[in-house]
């Protein structure tokens, strides 16, 4: 099915160029600009976004319209073109976007640069590659589309091979995104292949959840048309997130049938299976857990948070205690943002290693939606990825502070089982699969 959907987007792609003149979306995409005028779109420089989500909202429209102000003095509409003159605000998207793909194409001049910024932050590059451009000291010789922001010698910072057409040809993008994770084809060639796309504007975060895309001005006329999005369903999002992992999806073992809980002990009474996942019964709870022990491993799976919802991955559970002590630890499984958890300690948020080591926040999925999380433990490190971005990454061995000053005797166990740790919430879990280390 992801081979299809691929092959089916990769034709739209290619046939992209016949909708040029009517400027009409291939099926499933929707057409950012219309053809006739900058309706969808508003004006912002290069500038932090988490600096116009602090300003008060008056604030924040009154630069919003004195960019879009400047901006349409450098924009404007050519037969059906999208043309800017090389300067002014960039123009950006009145909305935000999380997983996506992207059509564009553009069509540049000698001596110009430019990109695409995606969740509003730093780029996609488009370089003059010609050695006459004078950027090649900035690797421009190597092509555009690569990842242009990311650490020097990061996966997708540059491209994987010059693909540019000569000026005046008309070059094309179909961009990826999905979690932190960017791939781009550009000019029908793979220069980018599933490469985290870091944060520009506080590299100790992952990319932001969400954020608009926005066409950079640099230097000299670009001309930009047939902007296509679509915005990627969760199942196909989890998809893509199976097959470009580091480990091939039959390489795991299912350890839930969806049907009952063979393979399963501990108080199963306080659990129930309900279309095909476990849920905590409410006002229930108690540790369930793999008959099986694991040393390392990496586990799969999706789960659905009720509003409020609480629960948690038991890692390397001994069988009695508490997981977040007795075991390894407890990765949280909670509905962060939920008012009743405005003052938690950061460490007990989600994906965090309860009460040792705080997850990033912000990417778990609206409340009542299905999440799909992949956890990897060796040795003594833990690494988490929620919907494709890494919200932890951490080596329990080197924690010294803990929440309240607790001990947690159990961090440094080489094995034990796999389970959740029911706090009363319905909360739901299913296509569980894990693969030994």
């Amino acid at each position: 099915m992801l081979r299809s959907l691929f092959s089916l987007s990769l034709v739209l792609c290619v046939a992209v160029s016949s909708f040029a003149a009517e400027n009409t979306p291939p099926k499933g995409f929707t057409a950012l600009f219309n053809g006739k005028d900058l309706t969808g779109w508003h004006g912002m420089p290069h500038f932090d976004p988490r600096k116009l989500d602090a300003m008060t909202e008056t604030e924040r429209q009154a630069k919003i319209a004195e960019w879009t102000a400047e901006a349409k003095e450098h924009w404007s509409v050519d037969d059906g073109e999208l043309v800017n003159d090389g300067k002014g605000p960039y123009l950006t998207t009145d909305k935000e976007y999380g997983d996506i793909e992207l059509l564009i194409e553009y069509k540049t001049v000698a001596k110009a640069d430019s990109g695409i910024y995606l969740r509003g932050t730093p780029q996609v590059q488009i370089w003059d590659t010609t050695e006459e451009g004078g950027k090649w000291d900035r690797n421009a010789d190597k092509g555009s589309g690569g990842l242009f922001n990311n650490s020097k010698g990061a996966s997708g910072q540059l491209p994987s091979k010059n693909a540019d057409k000569p000026f005046g040809e008309w070059n094309s993008f179909r961009i990826i995104q999905v979690g932190d994770k960017t791939t781009v084809y550009f000019n029908d060639v793979l220069v980018v292949d599933h490469a985290v796309m870091e944060n520009y504007w506080d590299r100790s975060r992952p990319l932001f959840a969400k954020g608009p895309i926005q066409l950079q001005t640099h230097g000299g006329e670009i001309r930009w048309r047939n902007i296509f999005v679509r915005e990627i369903p969760h199942e196909e999002a989890n998809e893509i997130l199976q097959a470009h992992s580091n480990y091939d999806q039959k390489q795991f073992t299912s350890i839930f049938n969806g049907k009952d809980f063979t393979g399963w002990e501990g108080p199963t009474d306080n659990y129930q299976i309900v279309d095909g996942a476990i849920m905590c019964k409410k006002g229930q709870g108690g540790h369930i857990h793999t008959a099986k022990e694991y040393a390392d491993f990496v586990v799969r799976l999706e789960f659905q948070l009720p509003p409020g919802g609480n629960n948690g991955l038991a890692i390397r559970y001994p069988g009695s205690g508490n997981p977040a002590y007795a075991g390894m630890t407890e990765l949280q499984v909670l509905d962060s943002e939920h008012p009743k958890y405005a003052k938690l300690d950061p460490r007990q948020y989600h994906g965090s290693a309860y009460g040792m080591a705080a997850a990033q926040r912000g990417y778990l999925r609206p409340t009542g939606e299905w999440n799909y999380q992949q956890v990897t433990v060796k040795g003594s490190t833990i690494k988490v990825e929620l919907n494709g971005t890494t919200i932890l990454d951490t080596d329990l061995s080197k924690i010294t502070e803990y929440m309240a000053n607790s001990p947690h005797p159990g961090k440094m166990l080489e094995k034990g089982y796999f389970g959740f740790a029911g706090h009363n919430d319905p909360v739901k879990f299913r296509n569980l699969w894990i693969k030994e280390l």
